[in-house]
């Protein structure tokens, strides 16, 4: 059993630095600021996840497993809504830039 879940752990591990990796490309390929941050935002918020996921795997039942999902919980409810804040604020400096 405990063989399972190192291989599930190292699944999750990997999927998220996937995801980090081709988030990365992608705010250095796309062209503008908005498709940048739509790049890094989804890409972010998905690959903490996977990554989160497979360290609380790894910790077992303990304070540590505690903690990684209070920083799970932050970061779903954080980095969203960031993106968005951003996401605005550029595109109403846009908006402004072109009257």
């Amino acid at each position: 059993m405990n063989d399972l879940i190192q291989i599930i752990s190292a699944l999750l591990l990997l999927s998220g630095c996937f995801l980090i990796f081709t988030g990365a490309l992608g705010v250095l390929r796309f062209p503008d600021t908005l498709s940048r941050m739509h790049a890094a935002g989804v890409t972010e918020t998905l690959a903490t996840t996977l990554l989160l996921a497979g360290l609380m795997l790894l910790a077992g039942w303990s304070l540590v497993l505690l903690k990684l999902l209070m920083i799970l919980l932050f970061i779903l409810f954080t980095s969203p809504t960031a993106s968005y804040a951003l996401a605005k604020a550029t595109w109403r400096n846009q908006q402004e830039d072109g009257k």
